[in-house]
């Protein structure tokens, strides 16, 4: 049996011929204002077929909002342009999980960049932006339903978490809890000590 092709129509937003299921990307992509990304964190965060998801960067490819790139995709500057203008879609509510004060270095956005594509523990790497309010990286557990965001701004690192309805809000504690544990093990510091950070449910706490 054929599977039916999605229906392709012209976005009268952007001119770009586009199907629904192509739209969804987009809006993801604008919602989370990402620069680059990583195909297999798309999959996971969307939850779509690995074939349609394929179908839907080449699409993309082709009308020059995306282009590969080494570590996965990269948003085209006529992508941004693209994503800049979509109404976002409805999404799950972020939650503020943690703060804490990072060691100063002398360029922070290289020991930024670092983590760039780096797993660590049950989060895998989805992608990262880049706005005025700092450069976020992004993770997500196996099974999609927890992302956690790590927001670097002016010598400050926020985590804040992305959960699918019906998970406790507790596993998303716990990975940001373990995601701070090890970017205090990458991130370049000064001293031997570790930082302490504080938990905005609970008390201050230093990594392991």
């Amino acid at each position: 049996m054929r599977t039916a092709m999605p229906a392709i129509h012209k976005d009268p937003l952007n001119g770009l011929d586009v199907s629904n299921r192509d739209l969804e990307v987009m809006r993801f992509i604008a919602e989370e204002g990402l620069l680059g990304f990583t195909f297999e964190g798309l999959k996971r965060r969307l939850g779509t077929h690995p074939e349609t998801l394929s179908r839907i960067l080449s699409r993309l490819e082709e009308q020059h909002v995306l282009e590969k790139a080494e570590d996965g995709y990269r948003v085209t500057e006529r992508g941004r342009e693209v994503t800049s203008m979509r109404q976002l879609a409805a999404s799950e509510a972020r939650v503020a999980l943690l703060k804490t004060l990072l060691p100063h270095v002398e360029n922070p956005r290289e020991a930024i960049l670092r983590l760039k594509g780096r797993w660590f523990g049950a989060l895998r790497w989805l992608g990262y932006s880049d706005e005025e309010k700092g450069i976020t990286m992004k993770w997500i557990t196996e099974d999609g339903s927890i992302q956690v965001d790590a927001i670097f701004s002016n010598g400050e690192l926020a985590i804040e978490g992305r959960i699918r309805e019906g998970r406790d809000l507790t596993d998303a504690i716990r990975a940001a809890h373990q995601l701070v544990g090890y970017i205090s093990r990458v991130y370049p510091s000064p001293t031997v000590q570790r930082v302490a950070y504080f938990n905005l449910y609970g008390n201050s706490q230093t990594p392991n």
